[in-house]
């Protein structure tokens, strides 16, 4: 079961757990790595200096391989690649396509590059820059998607790259491990899956309301921030859905105002954000001021517990899942189910 990713990110198993913001913080990393797996920390939702203190805390509970997720478009995106170097972080995620230079960079100084795509085209151009892994994420997978499903856009992808390939989108259980591996990956990412997680710190209530969705209770919406994004299906979000435009641009302005003022970030960085992300993105500028919903209302639901005020993330198999293993339990039993998968399919083959 050891996999080329396994070699490259320093790991037992050929599974990776998603830098999710608000969710993925130290305590999670660390015991996805001391499982066996790539524990990635968001760093892309923590200021420079809680993202140095988080690192370090992540050393103190283990000393296994990890990762951290970053925004390539953030103003200070290059200190922060020097605070990867200094700690010795050993894998950098990306959800938005870092630019050669500072894969260049990152490379140069022994981290390894893994940008995530949804599509074939963004991985060839990763690819062609440099980046040592892709992670390719189909439309069932939670946050920003695409609507192209894991099952069309893994092989195509796989077929157009030479690099490791990760499958991620709808992927929970050692079956979906050895469906991944049978399409060419080298390996799976899961958010949900680790969410839902003992280990996870997402407050036990917002736990429960994943763990009765349906597998019909998540929602593909542009209402959050102009990009489409599967949320669970709540009544908080069918309110921002049936929002207009202006309404959903004052909300996104009021939620600008909160962000600034829970982080400290100055309006000067903001916008200089803005505009990173209007180029970046291609953005609309309207577009831009409702990005700045997505985390004011992803921390109210993530950290306060406020389902009623806040979103709610998820890849679909938010539908599938029923228990809150810790890290360790379910990384096992991923493995054990590949196992039996692969004997299943193969029976006496060693």
């Amino acid at each position: 079961m050891r996999t080329p990713l396994c070699d490259l990110f320093g790991v037992r198993y050929p599974i990776v757990q998603t830098g999710m913001g608000y969710v993925s913080d130290p305590g999670l990393v660390a015991a996805t790595a001391n499982a066996g797996a790539l524990g990635i920390l968001a760093g892309a939702t923590l200021g420079r200096s809680e993202l140095d203190a988080a690192i370090a805390r992540i050393r103190d509970l283990t000393g296994e391989p990890f990762g951290v997720n970053l925004r390539a478009d953030a103003p200070d995106a290059a200190d922060r690649v020097d605070l990867l170097l200094r700690h010795g972080v050993r894998v950098a995620s990306f959800a938005l396509a870092p630019k050669p230079e500072l894969i260049a960079r990152l490379k140069d100084g022994g981290v390894v590059v893994v940008p995530s795509v949804g599509a074939r085209r963004h991985a060839e151009k990763v690819a062609a820059w440099g980046a040592d892994a892709v992670v390719v994420q189909g439309g069932e997978g939670g946050g920003h998607t695409g609507p192209v499903p894991t099952t069309l856009l893994l092989p195509q992808v796989v077929d157009a790259v030479d690099i490791p390939v990760v499958a991620a989108g709808g992927f929970f259980d050692g079956r979906g491990l050895v469906a991944a591996l049978a399409y060419g990956a080298a390996g799976i990412a899961m958010g949900t899956r680790f969410l839902l997680t003992s280990d996870s710190p997402v407050p036990d209530e917002v736990k429960r309301h994943y763990l009765a969705a349906t597998l019909t209770d998540t929602v593909v919406t542009t209402a959050l921030d102009g990009v489409p994004q599967r949320v669970l299906r709540t009544g908080f979000v069918e309110e921002l859905r049936r929002g207009g435009p202006v309404r959903r641009l004052l909300r996104g302005v009021r939620s600008a105002a909160a962000f600034r003022g829970s982080t400290g970030t100055t309006w000067r960085a903001m916008l200089a954000e803005g505009v990173a992300m209007r180029r970046s993105r291609e953005l609309t500028w309207g577009q831009v001021l409702l990005a700045a919903n997505t985390p004011a209302l992803l921390r109210a639901a993530m950290v306060d517990g406020r389902t009623d005020l806040g979103v709610l993330a998820t890849g679909q198999v938010a539908g599938l899942v029923d228990d809150l293993p810790s890290c360790a339990e379910l990384v096992a039993r991923i493995m054990a189910e590949a196992e039996a998968a692969l004997d299943r399919l193969a029976p006496g083959t060693p």
